[in-house]
Parts: structure tokens; C-alpha cells; sequence
């Protein structure tokens, strides 16, 4: 049976993929299958565990590839250390897509962390109705890992090391300490944009009163 790991995004998924490496008896990959359309974005192999949280951009279209047939993962981090790991990756990646395709609904005035706090409440919310109906299912904290992992070890009835497998989650993954100087700047700059633009408004209107 198929496993996916619904989540929003920096919250563990690409160390939850790392310790899934050291399951046997499952292939196991990070957003493998990106880029690709119709039935081919959804053509996993058999017995995969999938972590991708695109997926939760295009649930209705997985509940129609797989439904039932597959054990369905929420993986959840603090929603206050998602939304500000989002805001330090705020120029790029799936952040600035909602972002800029949503922007037209919020003022001008929204701060980079209360959009990202709403993208995680969007994203959690559509992953909890999707989930209704599905047998196979179950939440992981990854502030609770060590516990959580365990007990989907057990639910998949997962072979190999699992203290390596754990090991993983001391390591980190896809950090944004990993990000290219350029892509700091631009991160830098989205994030202190509007502190500036209210500064200078306030200069603005002190002279002017």
C-alpha cells in the first residue's frame, strides 16, 4: 500500500523522508514527481511512501488516484515555527505562489507572517477534509517524533533500522541556512519591505504635519 505525507511544508517532511531511507520494505522519495501531469503526476510505485506538499494543492485529484487504497500521514509542526520558517523563504517556493496568486484578497498593510500563518491554516484545514473519509490515517507532530514516528513504523508495518531511521530527525534537512546568498538577500528584502515603507509614511506625514 502507498503512503503520503500531507504537509504544508517546513515542518520535517524532507527528515521524515530521510528516516523513511532506512525502511526496507518501501521505496520512499521527497516530491519525486513534481513537473508532471495527468495520470503520470500521480503514477507512484507500489508500496512508496511520498512526501510532497503539493499535494495538498491537488487532493481531489488524489483521492481519485488512490482513495482508500493508501495510508494518508498528517504531518504537523508548530503552526508559529511554519509560518516563520515560511517568511524566511518568502521571495521563493510554494509561499510566494500563494502569495502572489492570493494577494488581491488582503491589504496592503498584511505582514509576511500573517500571510504565511494563513497559508498554514488554508493548508491544514484542506489536508483535515480530505482526511475525513479516509480509513487509513493518522497525525504525526514532529515536536513529538520520536513517539509518532514509532507508531507509524508500526501502522506500515515498516522493516529495518529504525534507530537509524530516527537518527534522521537530529540532523537537519533542507534548512534555510542551506539557501543561496542571493536567495537571502531577496528574503531579507521581502520581509522588511513593509517595516521600511511604514517608517518612511510616518517621516512623511510627521514633515508634512
Amino acid at each position: 500500500m502507498n503512503v503520503f505525507i500531507l504537509n504544508t511544508g517546513r515542518c520535517g517532511s524532507s527528515a521524515f523522508i530521510k528516516a523513511c531511507s532506512h525502511i526496507i520494505n518501501y521505496s520512499s522519495a521527497h516530491e519525486s514527481r513534481n513537473g508532471l501531469l495527468q495520470k503520470n503526476r500521480f503514477n507512484y510505485p507500489k508500496n512508496h511512501i511520498e512526501a510532497d506538499n503539493r499535494l495538498s494543492w491537488l487532493l481531489g485529484k488524489l483521492d481519485e488516484a488512490y482513495g482508500n487504497n493508501a495510508i494518508y500521514v498528517h504531518l504537523k509542526r508548530s503552526k508559529k515555527d511554519t509560518a516563520k520558517s515560511f517568511v524566511r523563504r518568502y521571495s521563493h517556493g510554494i509561499i510566494k505562489a500563494f502569495r502572489s496568486n492570493f494577494k488581491r484578497f488582503w491589504s496592503k498593510e498584511s505582514e509576511p507572517l500573517d500571510i504565511a500563518i494563513d497559508y498554514c491554516n488554508t493548508i491544514n484545514s484542506n489536508i483535515n477534509f480530505f482526511l475525513k473519509d479516509k480509513k487509513h490515517k493518522m497525525l504525526i507532530n514532529i515536536e513529538n517524533i520520536d513517539k509518532d514516528f514509532m507508531l507509524f513504523w508500526k501502522l506500515i508495518d515498516a522493516k529495518g533500522n529504525i534507530n537509524n531511521a530516527l537518527d534522521e530527525f537530529n540532523i537537519r534537512h533542507n534548512s534555510h541556512k542551506d539557501q543561496s546568498f542571493f536567495n537571502r538577500i531577496k528574503w531579507w528584502i521581502s520581509n522588511n519591505y513593509l517595516k521600511f515603507k511604514k517608517v518612511i509614511l510616518k517621516l512623511l506625514n510627521f514633515k508634512n504635519s
